[in-house]
């Protein structure tokens, strides 16, 4: 750092001395230009004499010439005795050049290095700048600590017939704690109230059930909960949900999203724009992490040093329809249930939905909402049976299929 300066100040003193000095010499050093014609007249007299004295040239030529050259070197040292000193620069307009030019190198270069440079910020290259992000990554503040720092927020708007419903079923499953559906429709209503710190507690006990069972999604979903309770934030515990998901299935959508997300927060947009781009050039426009990665990636780029980047034309989001949570008849009836009813009527639920797609069809999220179901529920053989019917159906659309894949992945039943 003291290097840099140095060298700063000295070029720029070097370059305001130069200057100046210039400005304050004011005239010429050579003098005027006639002062340079009587020098060329002199030679000329002397050489008409040499040539006299070799006999090269009559002595009627030789006064002509020397005549001719008299006068002009007479005319020009009358216009030199005539010189007024037009070159000399006024002392006073001078020292006022002087002190502008000065300014202007030194005051203004160092006011423009602090508007758009970064003063007292260390030269750093690439290997610093890595291990820098690597040290915020380490040091960044926990989940509790980003929640607390969350302003408090007033949850999603719902019927109040609704919130007592939910609160119902907070009180059944705290009752039940290894309920294992209690917790997956108590994680889904909250994360549809937006109490996503409650969400997130409820999915953990999803995950302490389901134990090396639990699935990449369930990771994913803990952490997508945990970082909407922190406003955004990817801390390290969500990352580890994230590491998690990752281990079972590198290719999850949201944990790739949010893997981005924190290497962008901690330092690293050159990792995060590697990966967002993979990601997009991978995933459906219908996929839920496009749009919040097409609304940040060009900026990304730039702040990765890409400056011509283009999104793929695979990553237009498309609309479609979302697809709904429980119910308020749903969360009441399983509020009250034993663990056997409410997966009877988890069942049944299952069953309408099965009719219907057989019956009306519907969206490839549907047919993935289905066999999903079908693995929750553990009936491994049904989940088959209508991947195998699905792969029917949307025969030809990859898209879709893709869609449709990732249910069954998530049921187990697909890679």
């Amino acid at each position: 750092m003291i290097l840099f300066w140095s060298l700063c100040a000295a070029l720029a003193l070097a370059m305001t001395g130069l200057l100046v000095t210039a400005l304050l010499r004011g005239r010429r050093d050579t003098g005027p230009v006639q002062a340079f014609d009587m020098q060329v007249y002199r030679d000329q007299l002397r050489e008409v004499e040499r040539d006299l004295a070799r006999g090269t040239i009559s002595p009627e030529d030789g006064e002509r010439l020397r005549a001719e050259v008299s006068r002009r070197l007479l005319t020009a040292d009358a216009q030199v005795q005539g010189d007024t000193g037009g070159d000399t620069q006024p002392r006073g307009v001078a020292l006022v050049m002087a002190v502008v030019v000065a300014a202007s190198l030194l005051g203004g270069g160092f006011w423009l290095y602090a508007r758009l440079g970064a003063p007292g910020y260390g030269d750093l290259g690439l290997k610093d700048r890595i291990a820098a992000a690597a040290q915020a990554r380490e040091n960044r503040p926990s989940q509790q600590e980003a929640e607390s720092q969350v302003p408090a927020t007033s949850p999603t708007d719902a019927p109040p017939e609704y919130a007592e419903l939910v609160t119902r079923l907070r009180a059944a499953v705290a009752e039940r704690p290894d309920d294992l559906q209690g917790h997956i429709l108590l994680a889904r209503s909250e994360a549809a109230l937006s109490n996503f710190t409650k969400a997130y507690k409820a999915q953990e006990q999803i995950l302490r059930l389901k134990g090396d069972e639990a699935t990449a999604k369930d990771y994913a979903d803990l952490a997508d909960m945990m970082v909407l309770a922190a406003g955004g934030y990817v801390s390290p515990q969500a990352e580890a949900a994230l590491d998690a998901a990752m281990t079972r299935d590198p290719g999850n959508g949201v944990a790739r999203y949010y893997g981005g997300l924190m290497l962008a927060q901690t330092g690293r947009p050159d990792a995060a724009f590697r990966l967002w781009d993979n990601l997009l050039r991978e995933s459906a426009p219908t996929d839920p992490w496009v749009p919040p990665i097409t609304s940040q990636i060009e900026e990304m780029a730039l702040r990765a040093g890409v400056n011509d980047y283009r999104l793929p034309e695979t990553a237009i989001p498309l609309p479609g329809p979302a697809l709904p949570g429980p119910g308020q008849d749903d969360v009441a009836s399983a509020a009250d249930m034993t663990p056997e009813q409410r997966t009877q009527m988890i069942q049944g639920m299952v069953a309408r939905l099965s009719d219907r797609l057989a019956t009306e069809g519907g969206t490839p999220q549907e047919w993935a909402r289905l066999i999903g179901a079908y693995g929750v529920l553990d009936n491994q053989a049904q989940a088959i049976a209508i991947w195998d019917n699905a792969k029917e159906v949307f025969a030809g659309d990859e898209e879709a299929l893709k869609i449709v894949r990732e249910g069954a992945a998530n049921a187990g039943i697909a890679q």
